[in-house]
């Protein structure tokens, strides 16, 4: 539906984003995330029209955006935009806020707005409330309302749930998701989130010194990424050295299988903290190698515990579900569930 070709950015002599390509489907759900100062909400308001790129093509639903030759601005591209915080207008109640913009008679944007303000949910008689009398939550559906009252074709939201408390920020996500996907609005996310990144997108795009460093579903970059930078910023990894020949990676925690079967020699693999089953170590029981608790960090349904062993150079943290019977000084086991992942460099 969008297409990226070869988008390049900079701002005087610093390079902010370098040839960047990407495709976003119809009705998907895209999320670009990163750290501070990757490049993402530079991306989000080129695509918006907002800002315009040194080289590149964007095109939607086959239609020229910008080239070397062309540059629709924004207000004629069908492309909604929510900003951080909603951005409502002050001084316009509700109801004006989400009917800025809308051309028709007063009697057809009093319907249309009514229609929106079911369709995200919001209750019809705060309509006549100023924005600063509503909730935080309430604030993102009247600017998610107001922009899907020009019925675009794309939704652009940059960061529209940070400033919201943890359970709200959850709720309103999964309800904006499900209002776009009944909308058949595509959307593109910008995050630093990596939780959220997981739960809302069909497709992450993961940038970085604003380059793409992977594309792929949530799972694929969740589970393969492609070097520990990615790996690390989606979420708890462990990382070891290990050599690697026929299928299996050779490390501390043992012989792990992986899943490229070519690849051969020094690497860096990667397992999630969910693929480590610890176990206690029954009595009697033979162990290859003394594996002992040496701290438990009890944070409520997940415990963070240092393990050691004799033949680790480093004790070794694992996020595990919490048990009772975790004591600091006993000896569990380990098992591997799954494949390690072979990062690349």
């Amino acid at each position: 539906m969008i297409e990226l070709s070869n988008i390049s950015k900079k701002f005087g002599q610093t390079s902010v984003l370098e040839d960047l390509n990407l495709s976003v489907a119809p009705a998907s759900r895209t999320v670009i995330v990163g750290p501070s100062g990757s490049g993402k909400t530079t991306l989000l308001r080129i695509l918006a029209g907002f800002e315009t790129p040194d080289t590149g093509r964007i095109t939607l639903q086959g239609n020229v955006l910008f080239d070397s030759n062309t540059f629709i601005p924004a207000h004629q591209r069908g492309i909604g935009f929510v900003p951080q915080e909603g951005a409502l207008f002050p001084h316009m109640k509700v109801g004006e806020n989400i009917a800025y913009g809308l051309n028709g008679s007063k009697a057809a944007n009093r319907r249309r707005v009514a229609e929106l303000m079911e369709l995200v949910s919001l209750d019809i008689r705060l309509q006549s409330h100023w924005p600063h009398e509503i909730s935080g939550g309430q604030q993102q559906r009247v600017a998610l309302a107001r922009a899907l009252a020009q019925e675009p074709v794309l939704m652009l939201l940059d960061e529209p749930f940070s400033a919201l408390d943890t359970g709200l920020r959850a709720a309103t996500r999964k309800a904006t998701a499900e209002l776009l996907a009944q909308a058949g609005v595509a959307s593109i996310l910008v995050t630093h989130d990596q939780h959220e990144a997981l739960s809302f997108a069909s497709q992450i795009a993961m940038i970085r010194n604003g380059r793409f460093a992977q594309v792929g579903s949530p799972m694929e970059v969740y589970s393969q990424p492609v070097d520990e930078e990615t790996a690390l910023f989606l979420g708890d990894a462990l990382i070891f050295s290990a050599q690697v020949d026929s299928g299996i990676a050779h490390c501390i925690l043992g012989d792990i299988p992986v899943e490229n079967q070519q690849v051969a020699g020094g690497k860096r693999i990667m397992l999630r903290p969910e693929q480590v089953v610890i176990t206690p170590l029954h009595a009697g029981a033979e162990q290859h190698q003394a594996v002992t608790i040496t701290d438990v960090d009890f944070t409520g349904y997940l415990s963070t515990l240092t393990l050691s062993s004799p033949g680790w150079l480093a004790p070794l943290q694992v996020k595990t579900t919490s048990q009772q019977n975790w004591l600091v000084g006993m000896p569990v086991e380990l098992a591997i569930n799954g494949h390690a992942c072979v990062l690349a460099g």
